[in-house]
């Protein structure tokens, strides 16, 4: 019994952190209708602030508390309800979840920025000492201020929120926000003022479990609290978004069997270094895959949410025929110019660049078809682009494989994970769909990935120039232009052609109804299977190329991290078209390496900028440079109507 408390006792700090998280995921659901799987970068934001204060300033606890908590948590949760998620309609979960992703990538990205690259230590407890043993449990157990913080701000926060929601007439405002903003005005009652104080509130929840968390850890890192917000959505999940002391019970218990697990197991065996850190992972499938709440959290609950105006169609379908034939020349002039430049004069350096550019370009066109056609949002395209990666390479390194041939082995692997992914996801839809996927992602990474049978170990699988047909690693990448080039116009034509074919109708049904969609006979379980499929095998085509130019593929090269800034970056620049996502892989690349020249401090600011872009996704769906795109070609259209209707200049004759 001593050995067990001794193990248990010190996840309950961890539990606490992942307690307060779920129930704020809980309350910001319950009050706001938003799942904001932005969460963790809030509570980053929190504790980052509360250590900076504490470490680089010497300011008291007490008053590091007060800004970091009390100010910044609120304020930051106030102005994402007045410049964001206000924005959104209340159906529009895709919108939703794209916004909280911008955001779970661009903050931790910024605050470097800001505050400059900061190692900041462990943060102190808030309430009693943690140097302080106030009590043992048994004769060997000590329990000190950290534990005593974390059980008493736990208990106090939930005492306090139950009663609010359910005792009080701002909690049933609250309630009733969620179920139709618009019918609340009607009763007399500021929806706005209402919603607006919900998100003030979570924003404390989240600052409140991002300093809980803070003193468990040796430094504060972004990635801590990615870790701390999937805990979390696997309570919030088991407590199907409505309960939250049942979030706060469960998120405990995780915290508390993961610490005592990792005391019993052995260090070298597989259970620890494998299946402990996939826990929470698999508490989060196992809840989407069993709790039947999950299931229906995307259904509309506002009678009113179907006047909203649907998404404009893409500017090259709606352009006029003159605009259309300019647009058409300018693209295949440049075309030629650029390859022509990549095979004379470009630098190694940039040409290099731009090889990377289409090879992202390949793995984007997975995101376009999946999400831009067929409406389906998948957090787990850099893993299945990292499946075909080592296929390749253990083929190669086993078997004497061609690589090129190993890739399109591993395109097949990873369209058929994705095809499983798919078929284990069938009854959920949206967000449900996208945390399974996010799941699956971070299954990878913890479990599958870091294996020497999967990539070699942390060292990864080191290509040799023997594998390749050509010479793909020869100092000019002429060779691999030149297939990387071929392979991208082929899988660009190949989506263009699902797009426009019959099964490109049927997904672009599904994306706009699936009830609708499933009425006119169109099997949605098939049709999600296949852009599941389909996806996994454009992704996987794209890892091997990038594979082939890495010259090494490590686990953290295609880790969920990228899985989660890829959606961000096709967002922006249009996730329904095939130029949309060529435009991303080329814009990635090229920020990247401009962002080289800038002074360190603004390197990371590559996806800070794609993330600003794609936080518009909610009032333009076609991406902010589709959205240019629009524009310009208006003005266009404008400057020759003009033209045609100018009067003929009449004729000068002479008078007798």
């Amino acid at each position: 019994m001593e050995q067990l408390l001794g193990f248990a006792v010190p996840g309950v700090p961890y539990g606490c952190a992942y307690a307060v998280f779920a129930v704020g995921l809980v309350l910001t659901y319950q009050t706001t209708g938003v799942f904001n799987v932005g969460y963790g970068a809030q509570a980053y934001v929190s504790a980052f602030i509360f250590a900076w204060l504490v470490d680089d300033h010497a300011w008291p606890t007490w008053a590091a508390f007060v800004c970091a908590v009390v100010i910044v948590g609120p304020g930051l949760g106030l102005a994402l309800d007045r410049f964001l998620f206000r924005r959104i309609p209340s159906s529009n979960t895709t919108a939703k979840i794209v916004t909280g992703l911008s955001l779970l990538v661009g903050i931790p990205a910024l605050l470097p920025v800001v505050f400059g690259n900061q190692n900041l230590v462990g943060a102190p407890s808030i309430v009693f000492n943690p140097d302080t043993v106030y009590f043992h449990l048994g004769a060997d157990v000590p329990v000190n201020g950290i534990y005593l913080s974390a059980v008493l701000l736990t208990v106090v926060m939930l005492v306090v929120l139950v009663l609010l929601l359910r005792t009080t007439r701002l909690g049933l405002e609250m309630r009733a926000a969620v179920e139709s903003p618009r019918l609340l005005e009607l009763e007399g009652v500021n929806a706005r003022r209402v919603t607006a104080t919900a998100w003030a509130v979570c924003g404390l929840m989240a600052g409140l479990a991002g300093v809980l968390l803070a003193p468990t850890e040796v430094t504060v890192q972004a990635q801590d609290y990615v870790t701390l917000m999937v805990a979390a959505i696997a309570a919030a999940a088991i407590a199907a978004l409505r309960s939250m002391p049942v979030a706060a019970v469960v998120a405990v218990l995780i915290g508390v069997l993961s610490l005592t697990a990792q005391g019993y197991l052995p260090t070298s065996s597989f259970w620890y270094s494998a299946a402990l850190p996939a826990f929470p992972f698999l508490v989060l499938v196992g809840a989407l895959l069993f709790v039947p709440g999950l299931r229906h959290l995307d259904e509309a609950t506002d009678p009113l949410s179907s006047v909203d105006p649907p998404p404009p169609p893409p500017v090259a379908g709606v352009r006029g025929r003159e605009v259309d034939r300019l647009v058409r020349t300018v693209f295949f002039a440049l075309l030629f110019a650029a390859v022509v430049s990549m095979l004379t004069w470009m630098p190694p350096t940039w040409e290099t660049v731009l090889n990377q550019g289409m090879a992202y370009s390949v793995v984007f066109l997975s995101v376009t078809l999946l999400t831009g056609t067929a409406g389906q949002l998948s957090l787990a395209q850099a893993t299945l682009a990292g499946i075909a990666a080592f296929t390749a390479g253990q083929l190669a390194n086993h078997l004497g494989l061609d690589f090129l041939v190993g890739g399109a082995v591993g395109a097949v692997a990873a369209s058929v994970v994705a095809g499983v992914l798919a078929l284990a996801s069938l009854r959920l839809r949206g967000l449900g769909l996208a945390l399974m996927t996010l799941a699956a992602a971070l299954l990878f990474d913890v479990a599958i990935f870091p294996a020497q049978a999967v990539s070699g170990g942390t060292g990864g699988i080191t290509l040799e120039p023997r594998w390749l047909p050509l010479d793909l690693f020869a100092p000019n990448g002429h060779a691999y232009f030149l297939v990387v080039l071929l392979v991208l116009v082929l899988c660009a034509g190949g989506v263009a052609l699902v797009q426009r074919g019959t099964v490109g109708r049927f997904l672009a049904a599904m994306r706009g109804s699936e009830l609708g969609a499933a009425g006119i006979g169109v099997n949605l379980p098939w049709q999600r299977v296949l852009a599941f499929a389909l996806s996994g095998a454009l992704a996987g085509v794209g890892g091997a190329l990038l594979a082939i130019q890495q010259t090494v593929i490590a686990p953290g090269e295609f880790n969920y991290q990228l899985s989660l800034a890829f959606v961000v970056i096709v967002v922006t620049t249009g996730v329904g078209t095939v130029e949309g996502a060529i435009q991303a892989g080329i814009g990635l690349v090229v920020v990247q390496q401009l962002m080289q020249y800038a002074p360190q401090r603004l390197q990371g600011l590559t996806f800070v900028l794609f993330a600003l872009g794609a936080l518009a996704y909610a009032a333009h769906p076609e991406g902010v440079v589709e959205l240019e795109k629009r524009r310009w070609t208006e003005r266009a259209e404008r400057v020759l109507a003009r033209r045609h209707r100018a009067p003929a200049t009449p004729a000068v004759t002479g008078r007798p």
